[in-house]
């Protein structure tokens, strides 16, 4: 399977979630949404037109970290990420 990453190095939730899939030997391809405008874009796109993102954004959160798997699932939590 091949995992997306999006992130950000300001969010304080994303160590643990990167030590979560190092520890589970998940490789990954990283997309830091702080770094550039089109890396903003390509989340932005995925986070509003997906319903897993609803509760997010309605409790004005971002959604970073979020595992984008090429099956279709986005894994938004570290309990989530536990059951992979």
């Amino acid at each position: 399977m091949k995992y997306t990453l999006f992130f950000s190095d300001k969010c304080p939730d994303t160590p643990a979630f990167v030590q979560k899939l190092q520890d589970k030997n998940i490789d990954y391809q990283e997309i830091n949404i702080t770094d550039s405008m089109p890396n903003l874009k390509q989340f932005l796109k995925l986070r509003d037109n997906r319903d897993e993102y609803n509760s997010v954004k309605e409790a004005g959160s971002v959604g970073v970290p979020s595992l984008l798997i090429d099956d279709g699932r986005i894994i938004l939590s570290l309990s989530e990420l536990e059951e992979l």
